[in-house]
C-alpha cells in the first residue's frame, strides 16, 4: 500500500489490518447489541402492557371484593333485623301473657 509517495512497512500494514479487523468486529458487536436492545425494548413494552392489564384486573377484583363485603354486611344486617323482629315479637307475646295473667288475677292496673 502506498499513500502519497510514502511506503508503509510490513509492521504498519499489519497494524492497519489488525485495526480494520477490530473495527469490523466492533461494528458487528454493535449491530448485535443494537438488535438485542430492540428485542429487550419490545419485551419491556410487552411486559408493561401485561402489568397494566394485571393492575386493571387487580383494581376490578378489589372493587368486586368491596362489593362482596358490603353485600355480606347487608346480608348479616338483614339477618340481624329478622332476628331482632322475632325477639321483639316474642317479648310482646310474653308481655301480652303477663297482662292476661294480671287481668285474670284482677290486677289489671296495679297503679290505680
Amino acid at each position: 500500500m502506498a499513500q502519497i509517495g510514502l511506503e508503509m512497512t510490513s509492521e504498519e500494514e499489519k497494524t492497519i489490518r489488525l485495526l480494520e479487523t477490530r473495527i469490523r468486529q466492533l461494528i458487528l458487536k454493535f449491530m448485535q447489541l443494537k438488535e438485542d436492545n430492540e428485542e429487550l425494548l419490545n419485551e419491556l413494552v410487552k411486559k408493561d402492557s401485561e402489568l397494566q392489564e394485571v393492575k386493571q384486573q387487580n383494581k376490578q377484583l378489589e372493587a368486586n371484593y368491596a362489593n362482596l363485603k358490603l353485600a355480606r354486611m347487608l346480608e348479616i344486617g338483614d339477618q340481624d333485623v329478622a332476628e331482632a323482629k322475632q325477639r321483639i315479637a316474642r317479648l310482646v307475646r310474653d308481655v301480652d301473657k303477663c297482662i292476661a295473667l294480671l287481668k285474670g288475677m284482677g290486677l289489671e292496673n296495679p297503679e290505680s
